[in-house]
């Protein structure tokens, strides 16, 4: 995996720059937003690691200009301010990740690794994605195992697309949704509480790292339609996956007018059963 780091910090540049190569990742860095483009002229990169404020280019605008472009690129966002309305502006601008100053290197290890883990798993969307795409026998009347992984990658594809594929607790979403497919019963028959019981040891950390995830995807999807109301993700998730109404509220946040939005788990979990056995 390739990175690129921008940050005008002199000593936490070459830090980062450091650890991410002991770490076994090929780094690249640069001190202002304006060299990025010069990079980019030589090299793709799997991800951009961008301090938010920097002399010539901001950090946000590196962003925008990128996605513009059609950039693929993951965006990690560093910055001393942790404003609600600033985290607003990087996400929607494109923001894959924020991290807040002073680093953690810890923190930072776990995000390039959360983002590792998302292009992982979008290598294989084309895969994925023909399972949507090619008219092929419905999956209840496949033989068991095929149909298993075809619900399997569904429920796949679709966190991808919430931006949750690189969330500890999307591991998690996807064995309570396998089990409760082969076991042919719906959440409300088992609770959420008792449903991790069967799956894990620690059943209470398996709901909370799920119930993240989810947060994570109701903020993503807000964004997402904030930024676009007719998005493509926006429009087919927003009432399959939450209450509207959350939706709704997460947008409001966003855009520091309410409360944030609450992330309903047994309601995505419904949600994402629907999705998995759709022909």
């Amino acid at each position: 995996m390739r990175i690129l780091i921008a940050e005008d910090q002199r000593d936490l540049n070459q830090l980062l720059k450091k650890r991410l190569k002991e770490a076994g990742y090929s780094v690249d860095a640069c001190f202002d937003g304006a060299a990025v483009f010069d990079y980019l002229l030589g090299a793709e990169y799997d991800a951009l690691v961008l301090d938010i404020m920097m002399p010539k280019v901001d950090g946000i605008q590196v962003v925008r200009e990128l996605k513009e472009r059609g950039s693929r690129a993951k965006f990690i966002m560093i910055s001393q301010v942790a404003s609600k309305e600033m985290v607003a502006k990087a996400y929607l601008a494109g923001v894959d990740f924020f991290i807040t100053k002073p680093i953690n290197l810890i923190e930072v290890r776990q995000v390039i690794r959360n983002v590792r883990q998302q292009l992982e798993n979008e290598r294989d969307l084309h895969t994925i994605q023909s399972v949507f795409a090619v008219k092929q026998a419905p999956a209840r009347t496949m033989p068991q195992q095929q149909r298993q992984e075809v619900q399997r990658k569904r429920i796949q594809y679709v966190l991808s697309q919430l931006g949750m594929a690189g969330e500890k607790g999307a591991r998690d979403i996807v064995d309570m949704c396998m089990y409760l497919l082969e076991q042919k019963q719906q959440v409300c028959q088992l609770g959420v509480g008792a449903l991790c019981a069967r799956l894990s040891d620690s059943p209470k950390s398996m709901e909370q790292r799920a119930r993240r995830a989810v947060e994570r995807g109701l903020n993503h999807l807000a964004s997402l339609g904030l930024d676009d109301y007719g998005n493509e993700i926006f429009t087919q998730y927003a009432s399959r996956l939450f209450p509207f109404q959350e939706v709704r509220s997460e947008m409001a946040f966003i855009q520091g007018k309410g409360p944030k939005g609450k992330a309903n788990l047994k309601c995505f979990l419904d949600g994402m059963l629907v999705l998995a056995e759709e022909d």
